[in-house]
């Protein structure tokens, strides 16, 4: 591991007096970090983000799961959403992405992969402004690449517009990249001219418009943005993102269970070695 300062914060985590202390994160014996909000114990897994033609590894997802021995724990977000206040909420997705991040730097893999950390609709509203701030102050501290960071922006209603690109604005001058969703190819253009994302991600379950997606493709390869494809869940669906990249001469980026299972561990550097 070459970041110092985390090995020494994650040092003071594992030492028994603070696992006694209120603290809302600590490790456990195989150093892996836990979380604690409200009642409910979380950790990190992490889902691979792959190239399409190589299968290699290029980045991670970070997920919040409820702790469980088998890494398939239930969602946090599903269990809290609908009861925290904004204010918890905030709290609660800063906490995820402190962990994430803790959790990811720590292992030796780590060197060669992005991190790619969900920010959630509530954040966007809630946070007055100068949003990743925060976030970028806990980075700094423990001396780690923010360069290495995307955040994930939640999808939004056209009357958020204004909003995305404000909280879009606040992100890059803090360093970070980001990341936007597009439900249709109309939409990935548009965000493309008016936002100027790092990522975009389209869902493979409704990549249909083969032609279409691969204008998007050929559109933000121009602008040096990637385009991820999530939930790429069986053969059918990687069949159709290979045909789309054909059309398109770019390949994507992949992610979903036909690749890999989100997992504490990073990913091997193939899919080949994965399975």
């Amino acid at each position: 591991m070459s970041f110092p300062i985390l090995q020494q914060y994650l040092a003071r985590l594992a030492d028994p007096a603070e696992a006694r202390s209120p603290s809302s994160l600590w490790l456990d014996a195989a150093g892996r970090a836990h979380g604690r909000f409200f009642n409910c114990t979380m950790t990190s897994v992490f889902h691979p983000i792959r190239e399409l033609d190589s299968g290699s590894a290029v980045a991670c997802e970070g997920l919040a799961r409820g702790l469980s021995a088998e890494d398939e724990g239930l969602s946090l977000w599903r269990l809290l959403e609908n009861a925290a206040s904004d204010d918890e909420s905030v709290e609660l997705d800063r906490l995820c992405r402190m962990l994430h991040a803790i959790n990811f730097f720590r292992q030796p893999d780590c060197e060669r992969l992005d991190l790619h950390l969900n920010v959630h609709g509530r954040l966007l509203s809630a946070v007055s402004s100068n949003h990743g701030h925060a976030f970028r102050r806990i980075l700094d501290a423990l001396e780690l690449p923010v360069a290495r960071i995307v955040l994930q922006l939640p999808p939004t209603t056209p009357q958020q517009n204004w909003l995305l690109g404000y909280v879009a604005d606040n992100y890059r001058r803090n360093g970070f990249r980001f990341a936007v969703h597009a439900g249709s190819v109309q939409e990935g253009l548009a965000l493309l001219e008016r936002v100027r994302p790092d990522v975009i991600r389209c869902d493979a379950r409704t990549a249909r418009d083969w032609q279409g997606l691969a204008r998007l493709l050929s559109a933000a390869a121009g602008r040096d943005t990637r385009i991820v494809f999530h939930h790429a869940e069986g053969a059918a669906a990687l069949g159709g993102l290979h045909a789309i990249a054909e059309l398109a001469g770019v390949q994507p980026l992949a992610q979903g269970h036909a690749l890999d299972l989100p997992r504490a561990a990073l990913p091997a550097q193939s899919v080949r070695e994965a399975a």
